[in-house]
């Protein structure tokens, strides 16, 4: 599956952190609803809050042709300073910086996955991962939208010829790219840390995200066992030095490693393109 070639969301991290930061605000907002009622309206709500907050990108490339790369990394700094103030403001208890933990019932842990992995906070999320992956697949290849945004990626002028609304697309391929990151961060909130911290920084995951994508080739089903691969190594290299004299960093140049081989497949590919174009004009010449 081809992706957009000269688009690009680096905006995954803010977009995961408004995410987690709606879905946690959800919960301790009504923390008596059933926990079918909270698990659904936090992943709901961080699903809009990272389409709305990737949208506006999308927006401004759309109609006002702003880099994309530049918009979602600037939007990355305003969600995280955004999502200090609203943690200390609104969601601490006096000076802590952190907010109150979900209740249980708003929990995607299991005792069951917990005892079967010794206590890890392993959850349901990676079940819901999986279920998005599939539904992605799907509306990539079987519907309207999906090869529209597969056409646009792959010549934008050709499928504008052909009527393709490039700024509708530009528009729904951003939004949707927020809105599954948004989930993500939803689902870690509510999964792994059960509460939303003042970050020093922005999460790592964004770009981690975008590693996992061009490994996969923007294949959902791919970005599964690519994903696997890249958490495998980030938790196992928690515990090189622990066994070892190997620094952690080691699992960093690995995976640097892994984008730059994968980014040499695309040059490579793009070069043997070109050879055969310019092959073909100068037979037919």
């Amino acid at each position: 599956m081809q992706p957009l070639l000269d688009f690009f969301n680096i905006g995954g991290a803010g977009q995961y952190l408004v995410g987690w930061l709606s879905s946690i605000w959800f919960v301790l907002s009504f923390p008596s609803l059933p926990g079918v009622v909270l698990i659904t309206g936090a992943i709901a709500a961080g699903a809009i809050a990272g389409g709305i907050w990737s949208g506006i990108a999308g927006v401004l490339r759309a109609y006002l042709k702003t880099n994309e790369v530049i918009t979602t990394i600037m939007l990355n700094y305003i969600a995280l300073y955004l999502s200090n103030w609203i943690v200390k403001s609104f969601l601490a208890n006096g000076d802590a910086d952190y907010s109150k933990s979900i209740p249980q019932s708003a929990s995607l842990r299991s005792p069951f996955l917990m005892e079967l992995t010794n206590n890890s906070t392993f959850h349901y999320g990676l079940f819901i991962a999986i279920v998005i992956a599939i539904i992605m697949a799907f509306v990539m290849k079987k519907t309207t939208v999906g090869y529209e945004i597969r056409s646009i990626g792959l010549n934008s002028d050709a499928s504008k010829y052909a009527g393709m609304s490039t700024k509708k697309v530009i528009i729904l391929a951003m939004t949707l790219s927020g809105l599954l990151a948004g989930i993500g961060g939803a689902v870690d909130g509510i999964g792994n840390y059960q509460n939303i911290l003042v970050l020093a920084s922005t999460p790592s995951v964004g770009f981690d995200g975008l590693a996992v994508a061009l490994l996969a080739y923007g294949n959902p089903i791919g970005i599964v066992f690519a994903s696997l691969l890249f958490a495998s190594l980030k938790i196992g290299g928690l515990n090189i030095p622990v066994v070892s004299n190997t620094p952690s960093e080691i699992v960093d140049i690995v995976i640097a490693l892994i984008i730059f081989f994968v980014g040499a497949s695309y040059l490579f590919e793009y070069i043997s393109k070109k050879m055969k174009t310019n092959k073909s004009k100068g037979g037919k010449a």
